[in-house]
């Protein structure tokens, strides 16, 4: 239950809690907290889907091959770029030259986690990433994903062969009794790895940030409570120190949407590989 919610959960409940109330109650679900049936990190979720979206229309009126604009450049950055970094540039290096198909897949999870570990580092919003529910979420959709492509790649007795090594021989046969539960644990292992790389890295992020200033707030109340002077020199850390917090986060953020674009990259070249 989340017991501290923004103005803007409250609005977005007042208008449609109704309606969420009507469709959990039609599914058979209690809610956690009746008064906000709708979380605010779905919430959120839900303003960085509709925010994605609209910068999408944005720049879909305004491309131009003469002169891109400065949206049309950050978004053809984070597709490829001279450092390799970009989401093509990944699917490539990973998943070889077929990557491209890959990338309206992996594109969009990797911006919607981008957009919504930045939430965060604005006032009156929060990142969805720092609860749990989401990046588990993304890791499962993810997850059936790059299995998928496998599947589709090899057929799905071939993709089963390749847990076990895609065995020849009766001795390779015989390893690969071994070697199948091993890998079968391995792949399923991903989920966790890729929830909990995202999701503990962001709540600890906004942690980090609460208990931060809470200490530098109390500080400055107790300097001030000594002497003026005293409660002005220790207010002006509680004051700076948020925006190295807000610059923690936003390297945080960029980090850990650059880790959600690698792995699944490296999890679906490994999928559809083929052997040589």
């Amino acid at each position: 239950m989340e017991h501290h919610v923004n103005w803007i959960t409250e609005i977005f409940n007042r208008y449609f809690g109704g309606l969420a109330l009507s469709l959990l109650a039609a599914l058979h679900i209690q809610p956690s907290d009746p008064a906000v049936p709708i979380p605010q990190h779905v919430v959120m979720a839900i303003l960085v889907l509709l925010f994605c979206t609209l910068l999408a229309l944005i720049l879909r009126t305004q491309l131009s091959v003469e002169k891109p604009g400065s949206l049309q450049q950050i978004a053809e950055g984070l597709i490829t770029n001279p450092l390799g970094f970009g989401i093509r540039d990944l699917l490539e290096e990973n998943a070889g030259h077929d990557g491209l198909k890959y990338v309206p897949w992996v594109g969009s999870t990797a911006i919607f986690i981008l957009v919504g570990n930045l939430f965060g580092a604005f006032p009156f919003f929060s990142a969805p990433t720092g609860v749990v529910a989401v990046p588990l979420s993304c890791a499962v959709l993810t997850f059936l994903y790059f299995n998928y492509q496998g599947a589709r790649h090899h057929g799905v007795l071939g993709y089963l062969k390749t847990f076990a090594g895609s065995p020849k021989t009766a001795g390779e046969w015989a390893l690969a009794l071994l070697l199948f539960p091993v890998e079968i644990i391995s792949t399923c292992a991903r989920l966790m790895s890729l929830t909990v790389r995202l999701w503990a890295n962001m709540f600890a992020s906004d942690l980090i940030y609460v208990i931060f200033l809470g200490i530098l707030s109390g500080a400055a109340a107790f300097g001030w409570s000594k002497s003026p002077v005293a409660g002005v020199i220790v207010g002006i850390f509680p004051a700076l120190f948020p925006v190295a917090l807000i610059a923690l986060h936003i390297f945080v953020s960029v980090v850990q949407a650059y880790v959600f674009t690698v792995l699944p990259a490296v999890y679906i070249g490994m999928a559809t590989a083929d052997d040589h």
